[in-house]
């Protein structure tokens, strides 16, 4: 094929992109684009405007901004590995261990709970966690505890919150890569003496790495831009910078200033999927794939 053949768009074809297009710059590309034109302008005392980096500067001023922004990263990076370390084995139960009958019916207790609202599942997990709820119920029952411990509220109840809703969208990219999987090469590993930790780092691993990292990018986005678990299930003391965003457009009703966290938060998270996609050494249209 030549590499300096060039295509010509027919009517056909761009009528056919034309609603995609459409809705790629009405939907994705003008509200970024207003979202950094609104966090450079500050408002003058005239009634009038102009653009500078003062929004971003406060943001800098202020260390509650700035440790609050690195918090969540780095919680959404330590949600993203937990959710991994339990997605995988899931994955791989579903796909190589149990019967191709059993498949099925795995996929849909995985799904089943995500069948309801986010707010509704982490309702639940309040309802187990709380000081009045099942668990302390069951464990005072039992002797085991003297009395009711609060469990909400905390950074582990926060973080496990966080790994509960995000579960699903690991585990799927999982399990459809690691369906392509042949058993062959795991049995020959086994039969030459290989452990499970040379079988997982060198055959299922390397094999399952652009559903990890598609799996990764999902659950580290949602996790990043997550605003009901963390502050449901965290608590006041458990900060988290998309409540910094909410408390500047709503409560303060600052929009320039909510609108720079917000791209911050945006060049955040394309630099960390930037950094992933070249220490792993995947290309992004292999991984969406």
């Amino acid at each position: 094929m030549n590499p300096h053949r060039r295509y010509r768009f027919s009517l056909p074809l761009v009528l056919f992109l034309s609603p995609v297009l459409i809705w790629l710059v009405l939907l994705i590309v003008l509200p970024h684009v207003e979202l950094l034109l609104m966090s450079l302008r500050v408002e003058g005392d005239d009634g009038g405007f102009s653009y500078s980096l003062a929004n971003y500067r406060q943001f800098f001023d202020e260390p509650i901004y700035w440790l609050t922004f690195v918090r969540t990263a780095v919680y959404a990076i330590l949600v993203t590995f937990l959710t991994f370390l339990v997605a995988l084995p899931v994955a791989f139960y579903i796909t190589k261990v149990v019967s191709p009958r059993r498949q099925g019916l795995l996929m849909l207790l995985l799904l089943m709970p995500f069948w309801v609202s986010e707010l509704v599942r982490v309702y639940g997990w309040m309802i187990l966690l709380r000081e009045s709820g099942v668990i302390n119920h069951f464990l005072v029952g039992l002797g085991l505890w003297e009395q009711p411990v609060e469990m909400l509220y905390n950074d582990v109840a926060m973080v496990m919150g966080l790994v509960y809703t995000s579960m699903l969208f690991m585990a799927v990219p999982l399990v459809s890569v690691l369906e392509s999987l042949d058993d062959s090469l795991i049995e020959a590993a086994h039969d030459l003496g290989g452990n499970i930790a040379s079988i997982v780092f060198r055959i299922i691993i390397p094999h399952a790495m652009p559903g990890i990292v598609s799996g990764c990018i999902v659950v580290f986005m949602l996790t990043l831009g997550n605003y009901l678990t963390p502050n449901l299930m965290g608590g006041k003391n458990s900060l988290w910078f998309t409540e910094q965003i909410y408390n500047q457009f709503i409560a303060s009703f600052n929009w320039n200033q909510g609108a720079s966290f917000g791209f911050l938060l945006l060049l955040l998270s394309s630099l960390v999927i930037w950094a992933g996609l070249k220490i792993t050494r995947q290309k992004l249209g292999k991984v969406v794939q």
